[in-house]
């Protein structure tokens, strides 16, 4: 972060040119589209926390040419139909990035939406900034040049998770996948599937189940322990995570978990002695990030609140990354040129507490580094306000936690 801020001090030192800029340069404006009402809303008001600490960052040291960024937001009301109303009424508003990343069904949408608009409104482009719709697709056969993620994917968690697992003699023989029915989830059980030649396992069976309608999990902890499984391995979310965990909990099933979302907020507090010995793949974990991880903490839960998990990180240093390719647009006649910020996108990168960002060219899919914790007391920060927290057992950069380029990617190019 610090290299990041030296270069933005750096950029602002020409007088005469700062001058012009300042004179000319209009606001750069950002529009969130996210869950902000109703039970959904959680997950989307943590995005909202991250971006205006992003952007309240940004405009800290200089904004754009000296133009503060301008921060708009629309509640999507939880679903695509939504999005693409709240879509429109951004575009009319002004906006040249929209920011999204609570559900991959509404990340389908909007990129699509986007794709349309700029296809119909040369020089009026929009960039869609993802942080956090995992879905393959969205950097598969829906990518396209205006839409970047800054999140991971399903082989980047599962990639890790199994490494972090296997080096922690956690992994075992017999892995039974369970996941959500749709986008998300089933990219997750392919993952699981694709992995199981490096991590040395079996997938013993797959389960595909409805979305947040599972109230009752122990016919599935039946399955699992008619299984043998020594793990299960899952990317589900919110009450279907904590809801099955605590099933097998109830069961005394002894299997071990390894998880993408056990870091979201509340889910240490709800899931208590359950949660321990689980393991998650995420974007940040403080403890593996060291000094500079501890100051991104401060901070963040000065200004925010509360310390920095889930999808925060991920959203801060995605916005931070757009932040970083504004310093090299130039002010031009005084409007932003959209396609040169894409351009500008592809090209920077930026130093967190975790190492290096930065957006590959081919997919847009970006190479962040990610840490493997397990859920422990001797974790050095803890969640929830409990004794529980997530203790680092491997940390992987950016190259060492990136996968392929997906073939079905044919990204045109403007120009």
């Amino acid at each position: 972060m610090k290299k990041s801020h030296a270069v933005l001090k750096g950029a602002l030192l020409p007088g005469a040119l700062l001058v012009s800029a300042l004179a000319t340069a209009a606001p750069v404006k950002i529009a969130i589209v996210e869950t902000l009402s109703g039970p959904q809303a959680s997950t989307g008001l943590t995005y909202r926390a991250a971006v205006r600490y992003a952007v309240d960052r940004i405009n800290a040291e200089g904004g754009w040419h000296g133009q503060p960024l301008e921060l708009m937001e629309y509640d999507n009301q939880g679903g695509p139909a939504g999005a693409a109303a709240k879509l429109k009424a951004a575009i009319s508003d002004g906006a040249q990035v929209v920011v999204q990343g609570a559900s991959s069904a509404i990340g389908g949408q909007i990129t699509e939406d986007v794709r349309k608009w700029n296809l119909r409104n040369p020089g009026r482009e929009l960039i869609y900034l993802n942080v956090g719709a995992e879905a393959q697709s969205l950097t598969g056969d829906k990518c396209q040049f205006y839409h970047f993620r800054v999140a991971g994917n399903a082989p980047m968690r599962v990639k890790a998770l199994v490494a972090g697992m296997k080096q922690d003699g956690a992994l075992g023989r017999r892995v039974y996948s369970i996941n959500q029915n749709y986008s998300w989830g089933q990219d997750m059980e392919q993952a699981i599937v694709d992995a199981a030649g490096p991590g040395g396992y079996t997938v013993v069976e797959k389960t595909l189940h409805d979305v947040g309608k599972i109230q009752d999990f122990s016919p599935y902890v039946n399955k699992i322990a008619a299984a043998q499984a020594d793990t299960v391995m899952t990317g589900n979310w919110g009450s279907d995570l904590l809801l099955l965990m605590k099933a097998a909990k109830a069961a005394g099933l002894k299997t071990r978990f390894g998880t993408v979302y056990l870091d979201q907020p509340g889910n240490i507090a709800n899931a208590g002695e359950v949660a321990l010995g689980g393991y998650v793949a995420q974007a940040f974990n403080p403890e593996a990030a060291g000094e500079a991880g501890a100051a991104f903490v401060k901070d963040y839960e000065a200004k925010v609140g509360h310390a920095p998990t889930f999808i925060e990180p991920q959203t801060v240093f995605g916005v931070l990354l757009v932040g970083e390719a504004l310093k090299q647009v130039p002010a031009g006649d005084g409007k932003l040129d959209v396609r040169k910020l894409a351009q500008r996108i592809e090209q920077v990168s930026i130093e967190t507490p975790m190492g290096t960002l930065s957006m590959r060219a081919e997919d847009h899919q970006a190479l962040l580094p990610l840490a493997v914790s397990v859920v422990s007391r001797e974790a050095r920060y803890k969640a929830d306000g409990t004794d529980l927290g997530f203790k680092p057992v491997k940390r992987f950069t950016a190259r060492e936690a990136a996968v392929p380029v997906q073939a079905t990617c044919r990204m045109q190019r403007p120009g």
